[in-house]
């Protein structure tokens, strides 16, 4: 799903209202095939970046250009990007110094992205602003195109839930269990862009660390939590997942599913323009913490072409909600003993009335012995 010359002229008027607001001349977007941090360059370029590194040089004034060091040459379909001025330099550090000399620069990826390499020439010639939050909030508001790419990878990963959930049994690994998912979302058109993980408990309770899946068979009375994150075609990630339980879940994990559904029907109301990130936090979590629970992970976040993106539905973010924002929603809720957790995903996007969650999957723990169609059946409505 190729991005249009509209939506990205789009792109660029929003980021540029962006630099002059923060009174900055041109923002350096840095991406890497790490898994989750190639996205700010596709989402500037279109181009999809396959092996090593690339930047998007976005001017307040005057046209993009796209770097990428000279080794990479070869290793990606550089005819997709659409911005015109490719340059393949030795060092794109050095490159970059001479074309941004004495100006003030907003970096995304400058703590966490751009080498070393890169960083010591720039350093000397302009003035580098880190500058992830003022990059994300520039493109936290989706276009109806985007949108349509956002669905079109909740559509995909909701699938991968109901592989999961088909081929759940005891006694099948836990890699036996992930494989086929992960097969369907490289036929889907995912490509790499899928992080797929486990978290596996005994007595009807997960245990709160993530991990990759592994040989371990699954025990008849395990809860398994998979943690499945993937970007379709469109390039745009998206998160969805729920519990799996073949006997009973544990008395605790049913507590903490009261707490997610009082979370489930708090977003509703609490997802809508004009609240503050923080708001929305203190409204989900509040189910959580007057139960005692700890929350280990950030409650939620923006998501879009780059894995995690900011604001984060956390304490003390004032970051102001827009209708068309899509967010990532996943509160981790842990027991007072670190024992026992609840993790489940989903994506959600502010609309006018409310916040709407796009997988259309109830807010349950799923019976792992239950075909996809008898889960069906039992979903509300």
């Amino acid at each position: 799903m190729a991005v249009t010359k509209d939506e990205l002229q789009r792109r660029y008027s929003n980021v540029r209202a962006a630099l002059e607001d923060d009174g900055l001349d041109a923002a350096l977007v840095c991406g890497s095939e790490y898994t989750g941090f190639e996205g700010a360059v596709t989402y500037l370029s279109g181009f999809l970046i396959v092996h090593r590194y690339a930047y998007v040089l976005l001017p307040r004034e005057g046209e993009p250009a796209i770097v990428f060091p000279s080794e990479a040459r070869y290793v990606g379909e550089h005819g997709t990007s659409l911005v015109e001025e490719q340059v393949f330099a030795e060092r794109p550090g050095d490159w970059l110094a001479d074309r941004l000399r004495g100006q003030r620069v907003g970096v995304y990826g400058l703590d966490y992205v751009m080498p070393v390499r890169d960083y010591r020439p720039l350093e000397d010639a302009c003035e580098l602003v880190s500058w992830d939050v003022g990059f994300d909030l520039a493109r936290a508001v989706k276009s109806e195109e985007e949108l349509e790419s956002v669905r079109d990878s909740v559509r995909i990963n909701t699938e991968g839930f109901w592989i999961f959930l088909d081929g759940f049994e005891p006694g099948r690994t836990e890699q036996e269990l992930l494989a086929p998912c992960e097969e369907f979302f490289v036929a889907s058109g995912c490509g790499r862009a899928t992080m797929d993980m486990v978290l596996v408990g005994e007595r009807g309770s997960a245990l709160p660390e993530f991990k990759i899946a592994g040989r371990r068979p699954i025990a008849p009375s395990d809860m398994v939590l998979p943690s499945l994150e993937i970007a379709g075609p469109g390039g745009h990630w998206v998160e969805v997942s729920r519990a799996v339980c073949a006997t009973d879940a544990s008395s605790e994990s049913l507590r903490m599913l009261e707490a997610y559904e009082e979370y489930d029907a708090a977003a509703r109301q609490a997802m809508r323009p004009g609240a503050s990130a923080h708001d929305l936090h203190r409204a989900v979590a509040k189910g959580f913490v007057d139960r005692g629970y700890k929350l280990g992970h950030v409650t939620g976040h923006s998501i879009g072409m780059t894995m995690i993106e900011f604001p984060k539905i956390g304490e003390g973010d004032e970051t102001e909600l827009q209708e068309g924002m899509v967010f990532s929603m996943h509160p981790h809720a842990i027991s007072g003993d670190g024992q026992a957790c609840v993790y489940m995903q989903e994506t959600w996007l502010v609309t006018r009335d409310g916040g709407v969650p796009l997988s259309g999957l109830p807010v349950r723990i799923f019976d792992g012995t239950e075909t996809r169609h008898e889960a069906t059946l039992r979903a509300p409505g």
